[in-house]
């Protein structure tokens, strides 16, 4: 086993018993929570060899670094997260790759993804990314709809040729009320779950918590944690 290796597995182990500690704290099982290892800035290598110690879902943030690395590692049985903000001009390029985009925020973007998922032939998993920081202009900081913007987007997305609605992915907020609160910020997250669920049953996924705050994700009842540093170590400098 090279040394990157074997530094990645005993992180990954790490937060494996993370994971675990906290399910079983919370009186879940196990199996309830997928690890979604975020693996922007880090070399195809790294997703090979998380692959090779059984990681099955990877997300990236940014087109130009996923599409390469993607193409690269084709070959493995991996599940490809998008969670950065999406310009449309990049949906095409997205579309190719993506089996879920975790950051639907506005209707512009649902009739990108829909054209394109079409056009190919694929049905692309789409979330409601849901800033709890959305001020007056009703989107947040970091991308995002607020709360009240969800049932409308969630309906647009769920009569959407070629997608699939998922569910819910929100960011712990920097701003506002949630700010430093991460625990009440995921609680809210999941009784706007609740809320879209009477309207869309299938639509249960809750992707939320990271490398500083997935405890409190999974105490609140995420079903899918986003986890890079943790895994894959303090992320080079870039520029």
């Amino acid at each position: 086993m090279t040394d990157r290796k074997q530094e990645i597995a005993v992180n990954l182990a790490r937060v494996e018993e993370r994971i675990a500690a906290a399910c079983a704290a919370a009186g879940r099982k196990r199996e309830e929570v997928t690890l979604i290892v975020v693996t922007k800035t880090y070399p195809a290598s790294d997703v090979r060899t998380l692959a090779e110690l059984g990681v099955r879902h990877v997300a990236e943030n940014k087109d130009q670094d996923a599409a390469p690395k993607a193409a690269d590692c084709a070959d493995l049985p991996l599940s490809w997260h998008f969670v950065g903000q999406l310009q449309t001009n990049k949906v095409r390029s997205v579309v190719g790759y993506a089996d879920v985009v975790q950051s639907v925020d506005r209707s512009r973007l649902v009739t990108a993804l829909s054209k394109e998922a079409e056009r190919s032939g694929r049905e692309l998993g789409c979330l409601i990314q849901v800033a709890l920081d959305a001020g007056v202009s009703g989107r947040g900081e970091r991308g995002g709809v607020g709360p009240g913007g969800i049932g409308d987007l969630a309906d647009l997305v769920a009569g959407a040729p070629g997608l699939r609605l998922d569910g819910l992915m929100t960011v712990a907020p920097l701003t506002g009320e949630y700010a430093g609160r991460q625990q009440e910020a995921f609680g809210r997250l999941m009784d706007l779950s609740t809320d879209l669920r009477r309207a869309h049953p299938a639509a249960n996924m809750v992707s939320a918590g990271m490398s500083a705050d997935l405890e409190q994700a999974v105490a609140a009842g995420a079903t899918h944690v986003r986890v890079g540093t943790a895994v894959l170590g303090v992320r080079p400098r870039l520029g």
